[in-house]
């Protein structure tokens, strides 16, 4: 197996928890696999970009074991509030974590999949993931990774070939399973979990195991790891804001400890800035609508206070929790900033801007990554009038943060709405062709390089 000793560093923190804490579990046995994407640039940072194509479909279709980390998969077992609903009967029902590992920056990485196969938290479900979800799941994860958004990577998808029953599109449908790169798949509904079973000693125990290998903190203060938290989704939240991104399950388990975005169901990017957009049909009450994404992060987060408080004095978790809007607003700030392509000056100047810059997205209708196309460098085109008057004011006080010389600058701004997601899945479906979504992979990479 070509793996560098030099960049390849494998781990095994997850058996540190115990069996409390996962199941171990077999993945299914495909009819085939065909691998449909490699993600060479992860898996470069992780030391596995040499692996031949029969080694990767071993490895991420047939899950020998990587060499040093887990001797097999492993089922975590979370619960978790859905639709602010609680569910206890929750845990990863088709997928499992396999392997760990360094990445080039030191964190501890977390290989895990998406259509794997049944394990005993998979209640009537068959396991698997169709085709397209996994499709979907490439262009939001190489999207948000391209606006600066913290994000889980898809590492590899591979077909294999079964015929699945879905409800929600055209049955049967194509099969796939997917590898996902992630910085922990530690979420709230872990700890929820836990304190659900008034297990206090394996609630500390997963405190210790998260400040230790996920923030690098000799730790076992619930009150720090709460504080951390905050911090990490506050950014999230502003990240999701500035990218116009609409994750559609903000659920409680599908929120990472890490501040990670990761599991990506029913994802939209909106057209517009609209704060009631949608990205679930079945999001009837607007519950993770667009603008009301950083209160559902929050909600979320307060539910790991509420898990927390079993081993710790609610007054300073309730003074972590009540750090979430100053975090956020400062936060917001800057990934609007980020993304204008300026440099920040002061708070209250930069305020100015951002509110000037949402006021005008809000009322003059225009798509967002249009704007933020038009307008990065700082310097908006003559053809923005009224009522944009305010904010071309504003970023005359700005200073460029990079400029426009990038290919990327002369043709046209790069986005990912969903007629065109539908439409790069379109040759996929009639006649296995894949290059739209190779195509736009390599856009979509393009326009990182230009915005980073």
């Amino acid at each position: 197996m070509p793996i560098s000793p030099q960049a390849y560093r494998p781990e095994a923190k997850l058996l540190d928890l115990g069996d409390g804490f996962f199941d171990p579990v077999a993945p299914a046995d495909f009819p085939e696999t065909r691998t449909r994407f490699r993600n060479d640039r992860a898996a470069a940072q992780i030391g596995l970009d040499a692996l031949t194509d029969d080694e990767w479909t071993r490895h991420f279709g047939r899950f020998e074991p990587l060499p040093g980390t887990l001797p097999q998969p492993f089922a975590l077992r979370y619960h978790g509030h859905q639709f602010r609903n609680y569910n206890p009967d929750l845990g990863d029902g088709r997928g499992f974590t396999f392997a760990q590992m360094r990445d080039d920056r030191g964190r501890l990485m977390d290989l895990g999949t998406k259509g794997s196969g049944q394990t005993p938290w998979s209640r009537a479900g068959d396991g698997r993931l169709t085709l397209k979800g996994g499709m979907r799941e490439i262009l939001a994860t190489e999207m948000l990774e391209a606006l600066n958004v913290p994000t889980s990577r898809t590492l590899s998808l591979i077909e294999t070939s079964e015929e699945l029953q879905r409800g929600d599109e055209p049955s049967p449908t194509r099969s796939a399973v997917l590898v996902r790169l992630n910085h922990s798949h530690v979420r709230i509904g872990s700890f929820q979990r836990l304190a659900y079973h008034r297990d206090e000693a394996a609630l500390r125990k997963l405190v210790g195991y998260t400040l230790r290998n996920l923030y690098d903190e000799d730790s076992e203060d619930p009150v720090r790891l709460l504080d951390l938290v905050v911090g990490r989704t506050a950014h999230l939240a502003a990240r999701y804001m500035a990218a116009g991104f609409v994750h559609g399950v903000l659920n409680s388990d599908n929120i990472n400890v890490t501040g990670e975005s990761f599991d990506y169901g029913p994802w939209r990017f909106a057209p517009t800035w609209d704060p009631a957009f949608t990205a679930a049909y079945f999001d009837h009450q607007g519950l993770y609508a667009f603008g009301r994404q950083p209160e559902a992060i929050h909600w979320d987060v307060m539910q790991l206070a509420v898990a927390l408080r079993q081993i710790a004095e609610s007054d300073p978790l309730v003074a972590a929790l009540d750090q979430f809007g100053p975090r956020y607003q400062p936060e917001v700030m800057q990934a609007i900033l980020w993304r204008l392509g300026v440099r920040p000056r002061d708070p209250e100047t930069d305020q100015n801007l951002v509110q000037a810059t949402e006021r005008a997205l809000r009322t003059s209708g225009i798509g967002i990554d249009r704007f933020f196309f038009d307008a990065f460098g700082g310097e908006l085109p003559d053809t923005y009038a009224e009522p944009w008057t305010e904010v071309r004011a504003a970023l005359a006080a700005y200073q460029p943060r990079k400029d426009r010389s990038h290919a990327y600058w002369s043709g046209e701004p790069c986005s990912m709405l969903i007629d065109e997601v539908e439409a790069i899945w379109a040759p996929i479906a009639d006649h296995d062709d894949w290059t739209l979504l190779n195509e736009k992979v390599a856009a979509i990479r393009c326009m990182g390089e230009a915005l980073a």
